[in-house]
């Protein structure tokens, strides 16, 4: 069985882990403050702050930003739920807005005609490594004068226009879960320049409370912390980052020759001003040109010993979430299949997935 995902370890992780074991300093530690460090200088901000996850991570973003009833943010309408489930945890409303066909990412284009006397943030989501068209989007956001807060969560170590993907917006969310290109088993990161803010989210991660004043307690705060050995494995992936953004570059290239234009494939599109590192890549499959639909693509695919997984649900799908006029998420969404795409997938398991899905076309 060819797995969807399946972990890899480069170099110093377990060595880093059974150190910070052996500190005694499993919970707070210097793990943390190594990783943070690292993280903010490879990525060029003045701020990370690790978090327990990525969830958590958008969340914190959203109470530094004091977002709350009867406040809007905007979201993509095909992404995973966190950042809708985060918004409405907060009290505010989210917004979806449609995606852009090719991209599969906020469109720029629409977003614009969502904003409200009430809009007070946007989340573009960087899906599958894409970027989003940031450059527009802070031109939007600066003329409304809202926030943005990236969601990164897919996309460590992309860039748009030499940029880092997570360094344009107020707050940039990163997740650090087990299929994501760095991993810590869970584990997340916010990032941010601005210190005021930075601070804000500092205080919220740990109950409120100031670190010189133990006990003492500015505001309402959360249990937002990250472990010690988990920054000890992320700080040991961190180390190798380069061979792991090596090797998915790679795994995207070599699945690219195989199915760029092949009919009947459609491959997410990249815009000229985006290096991407891609989490997973996906394919859409115009059922037309198969024997089957894409779930019976993905069912056959797994009786041939490979694991896929589909689209993320369109929001206007759920009921929880009120969501209307999504027609662009919706057929991404029925029609996508995600790809094993992990770093250390090899080449000739590639050759054989692409040559199964393939052998599936009329």
């Amino acid at each position: 069985m060819i797995n969807w995902f399946c972990p890899h370890f480069w170099g110093d992780e377990k060595k880093y882990v059974q150190d910070a074991l052996d500190s005694s300093w499993i919970s707070d530690g210097d793990y943390i403050r190594k990783f943070e460090k690292a993280f903010a200088d490879h990525l060029g901000v003045s701020n990370a702050i690790t978090v327990s996850n990525g969830t958590t991570a958008l969340y914190l973003a959203l109470l530094a930003s004091k977002i709350g009833p009867g406040d809007e943010v905007i979201i993509p309408g095909y992404t995973f739920a966190a950042p809708a489930n985060m918004v409405l945890a907060t009290g505010a409303k989210p917004v979806f807005v449609d995606v852009d066909s090719d991209t599969w990412l906020l469109s720029s284009e629409r977003l614009e005609s969502q904003i409200t006397k009430n809009t007070r943030a946007i989340i573009p989501v960087h899906i599958y490594g894409n970027v989003c068209a940031m450059n527009s989007i802070k031109e939007i956001a600066r003329e409304h004068n809202i926030k943005i807060i990236e969601d990164v969560a897919e996309a460590s170590f992309s860039k748009y226009s030499g940029q880092y993907a997570g360094t344009f917006g107020d707050f940039g969310c990163f997740s650090f879960q087990a299929t994501k290109t760095i991993t810590m088993g869970e584990g997340g990161c916010v990032v941010a320049n601005n210190t005021e803010l930075a601070d804000m989210a500092r205080l919220i991660r740990n109950h409120g409370m100031k670190s010189e004043k133990r006990y003492w307690h500015e505001v309402v705060g959360h249990n937002f912390r990250l472990t010690n050995y988990q920054a000890a494995l992320g700080y040991g992936q961190l180390e190798k980052v380069e061979d792991i953004i090596d090797n998915k570059r790679r795994v995207y290239r070599s699945y690219k020759k195989r199915l760029n234009n092949v009919e009947g494939i459609t491959l997410q599109q990249i815009k000229n001003q985006v290096d991407p590192v891609m989490w997973a890549v996906a394919v859409k499959i115009d059922e037309n040109f198969f024997k089957g639909n894409r779930d019976f693509v993905r069912q056959r695919l797994l009786d041939k010993g490979v694991e896929t997984r589909g689209g993320f649900y369109s929001f206007s799908t759920m009921p929880l979430y009120h969501a209307k006029n999504l027609p662009v998420s919706e057929f991404i969404s029925e029609n996508i299949v995600n790809l094993p795409s992990y770093a250390s997938l090899d080449d000739s398991k590639i050759d054989y997935i692409c040559d199964q899905l393939l052998g599936l076309k009329k």
